[in-house]
């Protein structure tokens, strides 16, 4: 498997820094599966905003992901969690991005969301592409199946996951440099902006993958260069996000 004998890139935080005050929102991201397929870097340079680039692990790729989860118990600041939002699922697609200042991060370049008021209020307060969607879990013993149809924009585009958990894995550290991302770059109003986050890191489980139907990887306009690595599960992490700053 690509990415197992290369070793982490010097100054990689492993960990999460301290996290910029004031937190303005914290939330529990449950059932987490990460597909990623490696991408030739130059093919996707141009969806990169201003200050960003592509971040390039040691084999020379980067990587796009298809993350299905559950999201629950989100609140803003340090209040208690907002009841109407409850537990919603999420589908982001992502890349991989890296600054001048070194930080590295995810690009999004799609984010189905069950919730609709989600939409409107991330797209203009943090310039990210959240889309509105109907979707499903299922969950079994060790099965899960995440299934989404997007309903706006480009109503249709479908997405259907489903993998068989199993045991807990120690992570290469290719997997590390996937995971360990402590914030995510986005532009808004004609500028580049970084969002901090802060977790601990992922507890993993390998997964296999048992469906796998998806055109938003596409609808991204992305193409994968390669096989996908080895599927991962993971129950779940606590999220903070910190105050905006902008790159550049």
């Amino acid at each position: 498997m690509a990415g197992v004998s290369e070793s982490l890139p010097e100054g990689f935080a492993v960990t999460a820094p301290p996290l910029p005050r004031p937190v303005f929102t914290r939330q529990f991201w449950g059932d987490l599966t990460f597909v990623h397929w490696p991408v030739d870097p130059d093919a996707v340079g141009h969806l990169f905003p201003g200050g960003t680039r592509p971040d390039v692990f040691g084999d020379g790729h980067t990587y796009v992901a298809l993350v299905p989860f559950a999201m629950s118990q989100l609140s803003l600041g340090f209040s208690r969690a907002v009841p109407y939002f409850g537990r919603f699922l999420e589908t982001n697609v992502r890349l991989y991005s890296v600054d001048d200042e070194r930080r590295h991060g995810v690009l999004f370049r799609s984010l189905e969301t069950a919730r609709l008021a989600v939409v409107p209020v991330t797209r203009t307060v943090l310039g990210t592409p959240y889309t509105w969607a109907r979707m499903k879990l299922n969950r079994g013993d060790r099965r899960i199946t995440y299934d989404s149809t997007r309903r706006l924009p480009h109503r249709g585009l479908r997405c259907r996951v489903g993998v068989d958990i199993g045991p807990p894995v120690a992570p290469t550290p290719l997997e590390v440099w996937l995971t360990a991302r402590w914030g995510a770059h986005t532009r808004k109003a004609g500028r580049t902006w970084w969002v901090p986050n802060e977790h601990v890191p992922f507890p993993l489980h390998e997964a296999t993958v048992t469906e796998l139907d998806d055109e938003l990887v596409a609808a991204a306009g992305v193409r994968p260069a390669g096989d996908p690595l080895r599927a991962l599960y993971s129950p779940g992490v606590w999220a903070r996000f910190g105050r905006p700053s902008l790159v550049g």
